[in-house]
């Protein structure tokens, strides 16, 4: 039995650089000598700050715009290939979708464009307003002016899905959304990735990338910074989180880095042996409420890749 990873996006040395100003003879470089790998059946979430070519990359990948420089594959297929854009589903970050159709009628069309039969695209729609979580009495009655950003943002969803894609481009999926529209997305993404399909996003929100993802790679200023699986980047587990009630500030702070109170408990970062740190908890009157371990965070590991290459600076 064969057990080596199908790999369905690659690139080497990718690059992309716009000429600018009134007789174009300005040039900016957006990407330079990007080569990645995505495998099949993984999330792979590309990080970086505004600006980074975040979206110039996901585009490239499309074949929506040429590269200046480098080569890659979709597919199996060359970027830009047409032969694999049925196999392909995309949510753009800032869709304009025609405002007076409903839901429905969005949904329909996009169907048609790939000359999905009308039974057949019935089927999907139903499933996929499930699948999104919209109401089909509100597809079907509600113009797409009515929606709300999340609304507008779950049924971008349902038509990058409509043509049942085997990899799925979103660009900024969460951005814009509340905490609820957030999980709803992020659900929307575990459910895809439960089904086996490749999922490639753009994203600045570190907290949804780290729940989410295999893979994740960070860009910043054009360049591919680095690469690589959340244990290859973040490492072991070696600290625990911890929360205690009752003890002081100067009580605690000998064995806790990162002190601080919320809602009348103590949080920090415990580094030392717990079992010595629970029989001075009970010296002291104060109560363990939670220990568990933990890794440093994606966020942290963000800030260090940017800061090392001065492209960030903490105060």
């Amino acid at each position: 039995m064969n057990n080596e990873a199908v790999t369905v996006v690659e690139t080497w040395n990718l690059g992309k650089t716009y000429r600018t100003g009134f007789w174009l003879n300005q040039k900016v470089v957006s990407l330079q000598d990007c080569s990645l790998r995505v495998d099949q059946g993984e999330t792979f979430g590309l990080l970086g700050p505004n600006g980074a070519g975040k979206t110039t990359l996901l585009k490239t990948l499309l074949g929506i715009i040429r590269p200046t420089s480098g080569r890659g594959v979709l597919l199996g297929r060359p970027l830009g290939d047409r032969l694999i854009k049925q196999r392909v589903g995309y949510l753009p970050e800032n869709a304009y979708y025609y405002d007076y159709l409903t839901g429905w009628e969005f949904l329909s069309f996009v169907a048609g464009l790939f000359k999905i039969p009308p039974k057949e695209t019935k089927k999907r729609i139903i499933r996929l307003l499930d699948v999104v979580g919209l109401a089909e009495a509100t597809a079907k009655k509600k113009q797409l002016r009515q929606y709300s950003k999340g609304m507008v943002q779950r049924i971008g969803m349902a038509q990058a899905l409509i043509n049942d894609p085997e990899v799925v481009f979103l660009d900024e999926p969460m951005s814009g959304l509340d905490p609820m529209g957030r999980y709803q997305v992020r659900q929307i993404i575990l459910n895809l990735k439960a089904q086996g399909k490749t999922i490639f996003f753009n994203s600045h929100i570190l907290a949804d990338v780290e729940k989410i993802c295999d893979r994740i790679a960070i860009l910043a200023q054009g360049n591919l910074i680095c690469s690589g699986s959340l244990d290859e980047l973040l490492g072991s587990p070696d600290h625990y989180q911890v929360i205690v009630k009752g003890g002081t500030e100067a009580e605690l702070s000998p064995w806790l880095d990162y002190l601080n109170l919320e809602n009348q408990s103590w949080h920090g970062q415990l580094t030392k042996p717990p079992g010595a740190f629970i029989h001075y908890l009970e010296s002291i009157n104060a109560q363990l409420i939670d220990l568990k371990l933990a890794r440093r965070s994606l966020e942290d590991f963000f800030l260090q890749q940017l800061e090392a290459r001065g492209i960030y600076k903490s105060s």
